[in-house]
């Protein structure tokens, strides 16, 4: 029998991981802050996953205390530290599911989870996915980071599956960043996209975008090449082409002046805001999203501030 998991968080993530999880012989147990009960009896997380149905490995909970061997907590980044503040997981095996950058205390989800307890190594799973394709066996690839090389490799032959392969890195802070970053640049591709500019003037946002997160990587001392992988790129490049992405959702929604609705976490807001804040990086793009966001520029001004930069070589 494979590893007993517990999942901390009943979103459409975390709920596809149980799912694709249960299906492949682990126990599984999700917690759920709220309506555990009706989850159990339904056999479905009809809020968040319709249409997707529990396995009968698949256990649903709202009570937090787990032996289990492994723990991932698929919680939104501002979220987790308020969780992690009432609810430290007993398992020294701890995995972040979570992309971002906590506005409270400027921290990345390992950060967070190292502070809350001492003594572990916390894993990331970060990379190009969506919950709906998880859920259903589609074949997914990721990146699973950790600072302890030996225990990475532990948690990426426990946590792969036959759909979900696993590719493992040391370098956390390089595969947060990407995780982080790429939200921000979708929110500009959505934003092109929602004003009409076209899917030219989308691939070169994405292509200009790159290199933006390659500069801030690069500054917090990540290794580049985890930017050109899943992480980042491969990120980057779903979470910019699809509606299925909040944020590229929501950056459309800027476009025309609307916004998503309240319960719809927009990770690329709180992150652009942080970076935008940072006087020592060149992030025009993070500037542009936080600006409009915050009504400060509208989309014409931001044009014709992006197109007017310096013409330089590439």
């Amino acid at each position: 029998m494979s590893a007993p998991l517990m999942i901390y968080g009943a979103g459409a993530f975390g709920t596809a991981l149980a799912i694709t999880y249960a299906n492949a012989g682990h126990p599984v147990t999700l917690w759920a802050r709220e309506g555990a009960e009706a989850m159990q009896k339904a056999r479905e997380n009809i809020r968040r996953l319709p249409g997707a149905p529990f396995p009968a490995g698949l256990t649903v909970t709202d009570d937090p205390a787990t032996d289990a061997e492994i723990a991932l907590l698929a919680l939104p980044t501002q979220s987790l530290g308020e969780f992690l503040s009432t609810h430290r997981p007993s398992t020294p095996n701890l995995v972040s599911c979570a992309k971002g950058i906590d506005r409270a205390t400027g921290l990345f989800p390992t950060a967070l989870i190292a502070q809350a307890a001492p003594g572990t190594t916390p894993a990331q799973l970060t990379g190009p996915s969506f919950a709906v394709d998880i859920a259903k066996g589609l074949p997914t690839a990721l990146t699973l980071a950790c600072a302890d090389d030996a225990l990475g490799e532990a948690l990426q032959h426990a946590l792969s599956t036959p759909a979900l392969r696993l590719y493992r890195t040391t370098d956390v802070t390089g595969a947060e960043l990407g995780g982080a970053l790429k939200n921000v640049i979708a929110i500009a591709a959505g934003a092109v996209i929602g004003a009409g500019l076209g899917d030219s003037a989308r691939a070169a946002l994405i292509a200009r975008g790159f290199a933006e997160m390659a500069r801030v990587a690069r500054a917090a001392g990540a290794r580049e090449e985890t930017l050109t992988g899943l992480s980042g790129l491969g990120d980057l490049i779903l979470t910019c082409g699809s509606e299925k992405s909040r944020n590229f959702r929501f950056g459309v929604a800027l476009a025309h002046g609307e916004t998503l609705p309240e319960d719809v976490t927009v990770e690329g807001l709180h992150t652009a805001r942080q970076i935008a804040s940072d006087p020592a990086l060149d992030t025009p793009i993070a500037d542009a999203v936080a600006a409009m966001a915050d009504g400060r520029l509208d989309l014409a001004t931001v044009l014709d501030t992006l197109l007017s930069r310096p013409l330089k070589p590439e």
